[in-house]
């Protein structure tokens, strides 16, 4: 008897029977969380109640994405972190889309001030230039992480009402388009509110497609950075040469309100010669030998509000950095040709 009660458990298992109801797809539309939802959003936008419950009636609440969501990449170590971004392979490919794209990204750079190089590296961290935009819908993503990620539901589920806006205004069918495990979509990986907010059509089409679209990517992206603070012509980050410091725990970077010469009095010298009195704060690598230093300034700052972690902006820097070099020397082999 006890082995035929473990054989019908388990096949309950298998076949989702005891899944929670919180998890399971067939009851996302009824779940009263998901009606109020619906309700508020059919009173002050002015959606179809039907039409919203048929869509939730196909949302997939997921464990994985929550599971993805409690192991992001921005929690490693900075000598684990860096290898997953900055490789040769992710440097030949990003020196290859600058050429393709040389003529946008140039435009993009002279309207905004932002570099192709960055414009460029954020593609390559983001989505490998275009190629790998996630693999979850997006209603799925920000539908699970709304209603059953407590500690940042508020947070998800704005998007998802962005995100149903979004779709409204732009005619997107809102079960046919993908994204990370957060709800972030297209080739720059814009959340939806991004996207309505900072999206640009920069092709002159008059269509905001961050999906299919190179060009309105790159704008957007360059328009981004420069809505954040991003400064024409100004460094972004400067290694110092301290090297006794303890090491400290990374989080997210402080707007620089102190000037390098601040940081230089405590001991962080800065590598390269620059001004004195530019704003900056400190970076704190964690590598296997000891920590890294770096001074973070405003251009590095406005390069964490596309991702709120100094690891993520250090990697783009650095990506920049060899897609930049990658570039120029296929140049001037070119010209020596």
């Amino acid at each position: 008897m006890q082995k035929r009660w473990q054989k019908l458990i388990l096949s309950m298992l298998l076949c989702g029977s005891l899944i929670s109801p919180q998890l399971s797809q067939a009851n996302t539309a009824q779940r009263q969380d998901v009606k109020n939802f619906i309700d508020r959003l059919a009173k002050e936008h002015n959606f179809k109640r039907d039409d919203l419950k048929k869509m939730f009636e196909q949302v997939e609440i997921q464990q994985k994405i929550i599971d993805a969501m409690n192991r992001p990449y921005e929690g490693k170590p900075w000598h684990q972190y860096r290898p997953i971004f900055v490789t040769q392979t992710r440097i030949d490919e990003g020196a290859k889309f600058l050429q393709e794209n040389y003529k946008v990204l140039k435009q993009a750079e002279q309207k905004y001030g932002v570099p192709v190089e960055i414009i460029t590296a954020i593609l390559g961290v983001e989505t490998r230039y275009g190629r790998h935009r996630g693999k979850y819908r997006v209603v799925d993503a920000l539908a699970t992480l709304g209603f059953d990620y407590p500690r940042r539901s508020k947070f998800f589920l704005r998007e998802l009402e962005a995100f149903l806006l979004l779709s409204r205004e732009e005619n997107f069918d809102p079960l046919a388009i993908t994204s990370s495990y957060a709800g972030a979509m297209g080739k720059p990986q814009f959340m939806p509110s991004s996207y309505r907010m900072y999206a640009v059509d920069f092709d002159g089409d008059d269509v905001r497609d961050l999906l299919d679209n190179s060009a309105d990517a790159i704008g957007s992206i360059a328009n981004y950075l420069s809505r954040h603070g991003w400064q024409r012509n100004q460094p972004i980050a400067i290694k110092t040469n301290a090297t006794q410091q303890a090491p400290q725990k990374m989080g997210k970077l402080k707007k620089p309100s102190k000037p390098i010469q601040h940081w230089q009095d405590k001991g962080h010298l800065p590598a390269e010669a620059t001004a004195q009195m530019l704003k900056a704060e400190l970076i704190v690598l964690e590598n296997k030998q000891g920590p890294e230093y770096w001074l973070g300034l405003q251009n590095f700052y406005s390069i964490t509000r596309y991702n709120h972690s100094e690891l993520y902006a250090m990697a783009v820097f650095q990506l920049s950095q060899g897609i930049k070099q990658q570039y120029q020397a296929g140049q001037s082999q070119a010209h020596a040709e």
